[in-house]
């Protein structure tokens, strides 16, 4: 059984298609498809549902993959062992991030990690869903302490204390006026942001100690990984009041685009946490990111 067909197969199932699979692994389609037909062919079982939208295993390929991801991510624990006769470790990792991580966190982050590390290539899947980050084929993941997976080890990254801010354009308080207690978000035009996987957060505010909470509505309604500019230039725009990432949002407040309303109730939140399997040999990538993370130096 031909090892590269194998490992073409795991990465079409887990992308979810070739298209996506050979972006991804640098590969071309037609070769994942062909690859993918031979070890049909050898097997003789269908392994993959395939339609002209997605692709999907069928009862044997799932089978399979329960059994080929673990085997496979053994080999290539195998041949990381050889990251130790280098002098750079080499290597892809692969981080599954939320949008604003991804924003906001990463940019400087990954600029020095690759400066230092310039044989490894990093890939960062943008999610803001909870995801099994073993089963979405990544090495880690970098969410909140509300959305960490459990049995995960998890390491601070990024700026440990952060802030939701809210804020509207100068024309739309002027037209509107300024809330001076969050209660009266309710009789705003407030903009939202959903997250993928449905849920609408809340709107949080606390002051000497005093919580509110408000659930606002207003005329626009966004998932932040796929519109986040969107709902920030709407708000620049004057449609209404924003209550976001305060680091998404400095720019726009420094700037003048964007006013700052409600800031003595602004609620700080703890910041995010790089998290990865507990097992004892990491890949030499994740190593070296984990120990830059772990000294400070990122």
């Amino acid at each position: 059984m031909d090892f590269n067909d194998l490992a073409a197969f795991l990465a079409v199932a887990r992308a979810g298609g070739f298209r996506d699979a050979a972006r991804a692994g640098g590969i071309s389609a037609s070769g994942l498809s062909a690859a993918v037909g031979r070890l049909e062919a050898k097997l003789g079982v269908r392994l993959l549902h395939r339609t002209t939208r997605s692709v999907a295993p069928t009862e044997a390929g799932a089978r399979l993959i329960e059994r080929l991801a673990p085997a496979l991510s053994d080999v290539e624990a195998a041949l990381d062992v050889l990251n130790r006769f280098r002098d750079k470790p080499a290597g892809t990792l692969k981080l599954n991030v939320p949008a604003g991580v991804a924003r906001v966190v990463l940019p400087s982050i990954l600029s020095a990690f690759l400066k230092a590390y310039p044989d490894i290539r990093v890939e960062v899947v943008v999610e803001d869903s909870f995801v099994d980050v073993l089963s979405a084929g990544c090495d880690a993941g970098i969410r909140y302490d509300e959305r960490l997976e459990q049995d995960m080890i998890a390491i601070p990254i990024g700026a440990r204390r952060q802030r939701f801010a809210t804020a509207a354009a100068p024309g739309y308080l002027a037209a509107r006026g300024r809330p001076e207690h969050p209660s009266e978000l309710l009789s705003h035009a407030c903009l939202r942001a959903q997250f993928a996987g449905g849920a609408l957060p809340i709107w949080e505010f606390e002051r000497d100690g005093e919580v509110v909470r408000v659930d606002p509505s207003g005329p626009l309604l966004v998932k932040p990984a796929a519109a986040m500019d969107l709902i920030i230039g709407s708000a620049i725009d004057g449609l209404g009041v924003i209550h976001f990432y305060e680091d998404l949002l400095r720019p726009h407040l420094d700037q003048g685009s964007l006013e700052a309303v409600l800031e003595p109730w602004w609620q700080h939140f703890s910041g995010p946490f790089l998290y990865y399997p507990g097992r004892r040999n990491l890949p030499a990538p994740l190593r070296a990111f984990v120990d830059l993370v772990k000294e400070g130096a990122l």
